[in-house]
């Protein structure tokens, strides 16, 4: 299952299971679209990957 971390990585920016601001790598490091885009320039600084919209989980689906 898909780890759904909290926040950015570079800036700590709170990122909830349900947010349309996260960006992940195939290795699930996290960031949010600001940093992703703008610092980061779309690259994962941990692993070089591309970094692209985390798919939300809906909140229903968290209480399980």
């Amino acid at each position: 299952m898909l780890e759904l971390r909290p926040s950015c990585e570079c800036c700590d920016k709170s990122l909830p299971p349900d947010s349309v601001e996260a960006r992940i790598c195939s290795f699930e490091c996290t960031f949010c679209a600001a940093c992703a885009e703008g610092v980061l320039q779309g690259q994962c600084p941990n692993c070089g990957g591309e970094l692209l919209p985390r798919p939300r989980r809906p909140a229903g689906k968290l209480e399980h």
